[in-house]
Order: C-alpha cells, then sequence, then structure tokens
C-alpha cells in the first residue's frame, strides 16, 4: 500500500532569491513548508555561499525540473586574487597564497579572460555534488579523498570584467548546464599566476527567470504571517520553457498526444522540444522529429489539468 503524500497540491514555479548561508535543499524544504505543499523540487543546486535566482518547481512543473536544470545560467562574482582554498571559495581554508603579478590591472585581466571565453574544458570541483560511484565528489573530498574528474566541455558565452580592486575582480559570467563559476575564477586566477577563489556569487538568470522575477524568503515568510496565500507568486510551467517553439494542437491530434501516443504534422520539419498547446491550455513538452515534409511529435511531458 502506497504512503499519501503530506501536503495540498501545488502546481507552478515560484522564482526565490536565495539567501547566503543556505543550501538550495534548505530554501526548498522551507518554502515548502510555507506552501504547504505536498510534491517539489528545485532546479539545479546554488552553493551556501551564493545568493540569486533558484526557480523551485511545484507540483506538475516539477516534471519539466531537468530541462530547466539544463538551461544557460548568468552570474555575477567576485574573486580574491593571490589565495587558493580547498574549496575554491571562502568557506574553504587557504591552500596556497601568492604575490599578484606586478602591475595587474584591467588590461592584463582582459587579456587572460580572452582565453575563457566559448568553447572550453573545465575539470569540475572535488567540492562539488557530482557524483562517483553513488556518492557526491564532496562527500570524497571531506574525507581527503581526490577523484579523478575528467575535463568537461561547457561554453562561456560572455564573460565580462566589471571591475578591478586592489586584489578582487568583480566578473558577469554567462555560461551553458555544468559550468561551476568556482573552477572558472580558480582557473583564471592560475592564468594570471596567482590564483584566486570566489568570495561572493550571484544568480542572475536561470530558466529563463532573472533578478526582476524573484521573491525572497522573507517575504514569503510575512504574507504568511498576514494569513495570505502565496499561490498568486506561482508562475505557470510553460513560463520557464519559452526557449521551445511552441505549438498548438487541436482535434485527433491533441486527443492522440494526451493519449501518449505520437502524431504527424505536414509542413515545416522541424527538430528537438516543442511546447505543445491544446485551444485553452498549456498541455506539456513533445519531441518533434523531422519526417518527409512534416514532422512526427512524440509526447515527452505531459501535465495534468492544464
Amino acid at each position: 500500500m502506497s504512503r499519501r503524500r503530506k501536503g495540498r497540491n501545488v502546481n507552478g514555479i515560484l522564482v526565490i532569491d536565495k539567501p547566503q548561508g543556505l543550501t538550495s535543499n534548505g530554501v526548498l524544504q522551507q518554502v515548502k513548508g510555507l506552501m504547504g505543499a505536498a510534491k517539489a523540487g528545485h532546479t539545479g543546486a546554488l552553493d551556501p555561499l551564493a545568493t540569486g535566482v533558484l526557480p523551485l518547481c511545484f507540483g506538475e512543473a516539477t516534471k519539466f525540473s531537468q530541462v530547466m536544470l539544463d538551461s544557460d545560467k548568468a552570474y555575477i562574482t567576485t574573486a580574491r586574487l593571490g589565495v587558493r582554498t580547498e574549496t575554491g571559495d571562502s568557506e574553504g581554508a587557504v591552500v596556497d597564497q601568492r604575490p599578484l603579478p606586478e602591475g595587474l590591472g584591467e588590461a592584463a585581466v582582459e587579456a587572460v579572460l580572452a582565453q575563457f571565453r566559448g568553447d572550453i574544458e573545465q575539470v569540475p570541483s572535488m567540492y562539488s555534488a557530482l557524483k562517483h560511484k553513488g556518492r557526491p565528489l564532496y562527500e570524497y573530498a571531506r574525507e581527503g579523498i581526490e577523484v579523478e574528474r575528467p575535463a568537461r566541455p561547457v561554453t562561456i558565452y560572455e564573460l565580462t570584467l566589471l571591475a578591478v580592486r586592489d586584489d578582487e575582480i568583480d566578473l558577469a559570467v554567462k555560461c551553458s548546464k555544468g559550468t561551476y563559476i568556482r573552477s572558472l575564477v580558480e582557473d583564471i586566477g592560475e592564468a594570471l599566476g596567482c590564483g584566486a577563489h570566489v568570495i561572493a556569487l550571484r544568480r542572475t538568470l536561470a530558466a529563463g527567470f532573472t533578478l526582476a522575477d524573484v521573491n525572497s524568503v522573507a517575504r514569503l515568510e510575512s504574507l504568511r504571517e498576514q494569513g495570505e496565500s502565496l499561490d498568486g507568486l506561482l508562475v505557470a510551467p510553460d513560463a520557464a520553457l519559452t526557449m521551445f517553439p511552441k505549438l498548438s494542437l487541436e482535434g485527433r491530434q491533441l486527443v492522440s498526444i494526451l493519449n501518449g501516443q505520437p502524431v504527424r504534422i505536414p509542413g515545416h520539419p522541424r527538430s528537438g522540444l516543442v511546447r505543445l498547446y491544446g485551444p485553452d491550455r498549456f498541455v506539456g513538452l513533445g519531441e518533434s522529429f523531422a519526417e518527409g515534409e512534416g514532422c512526427k511529435i512524440v509526447p515527452r511531458r505531459l501535465v495534468q489539468n492544464g
């Protein structure tokens, strides 16, 4: 006999401004409790040091968590030069200190940043949540065990120098999924010849959401204390899927998709994920395969009750 999940049925996405010092899962559990929701998940962990855009998915929206996790991200970070730490950020113990290069200024930093734009290879930090034999790497790191990590391809779409101050630099980064800002900062520090670590990190973009969309946990708590519902802060699941083209279905095609069956659409062959809509609602994500002069749409993630 299956156990009934506690909480009410809540569907949608709530974009949180993650506070510093908490894990993403800690924020999720806090907000889930405030919402009284039965089912919830986040869309990729931020370090406790980090703040900023953290979309939380509830109910039917959790079906799209992985797609949101795979989206491009953007950050503003401050790096301290001349010091390396075991974690790559200010929460770890110092493992190396070196003097800054003579005459380090904007021109010297810009010259180094050029090599980190575009497609690069990055070795993930040992203090990351990547799994090795079923365990996250940070557990091995805390036990003093070094695990060999192959370099992984990532793309740095934008890397902008915002400021240079003594032994600190501010950077704006827009990047592909799987990019570790701590590793990027460490690599930039090595290229400068002095090492570096992250002392501040704020995510400004995730799953298409920006800082203009966020709600603070303190605001949620205040609304709950006033007896207000938080449901009005939820956005529909398809708000995070606007990077995919929209396809409207009706009649037999819509019935077939809702029954989990593929349909064929004449004209305009296309490949990749598409947002599927009925006459009056979003019904889910499908995958399109070019086929002759049209395409075949296979349902991938369908929502219930819109």
